[in-house]
């Protein structure tokens, strides 16, 4: 499994309110378990995104299809995958 996180933005008009959102991301954690990986945190942020959704995945293919159910929300998504700071040295090959 690996960790991805993605920057979300609100596009659809549909998502107006507060409720709006905690019933979509309870659905968005249900389409998640129901892919194989699993919402680890979400975060409202200031700036020029409006979340922050961290979540495991089964690989590449398994954070594709992730993104994809959350834009089904009328959110809009950029994932990227992200390691551990403490990973970092592992993956330097002494040459």
């Amino acid at each position: 499994m690996g960790t991805y996180m993605a920057l979300v933005d609100v596009t659809d008009e549909t998502v107006q309110n507060v409720q709006d959102l905690a019933t979509v991301w309870g659905d968005l954690t249900g389409d998640i378990e129901a892919l194989g990986g699993e919402l680890i945190d979400a975060y409202a942020i200031l700036g020029e995104h409006d979340f922050v959704v961290i979540f495991e995945a089964d690989g590449r293919d398994g954070a594709f299809q992730t993104s994809v159910s959350i834009e089904r929300y009328g959110l809009d998504t950029q994932t990227m995958e992200i390691i551990p700071v403490d990973d970092l040295g592992g993956l330097v090959q002494d040459i």
